[in-house]
């Protein structure tokens, strides 16, 4: 798998996450200390997060986080 497409399945996993907490991307992104662009370049697949960032999304979504790369359960 190419790196853009496991960036791109990795950002739709996480606007499927936060949609299901409730939460929008500016709350996340205040939540996790990060600008509300980073985290919808991270939705789009535009970036990719830093491990900080891995572990600060799985505690603020309450997951493990090698479920933030459980791409076959939708």
């Amino acid at each position: 798998m190419c790196n853009m497409e496991l960036r791109k399945k990795f950002g739709k996993k996480l606007k499927q996450l936060r949609k299901y907490r409730g939460l929008t991307q500016e709350q996340l992104a205040e939540m996790l200390d990060l600008s509300v662009e980073m985290v919808s370049f991270m939705e789009r697949g535009v970036h990719a997060p830093s491990f900080e960032t891995l572990e600060c999304l799985a505690e603020v979504l309450r997951l493990p986080v090698m479920d933030l790369f459980d791409f076959e359960v939708s």
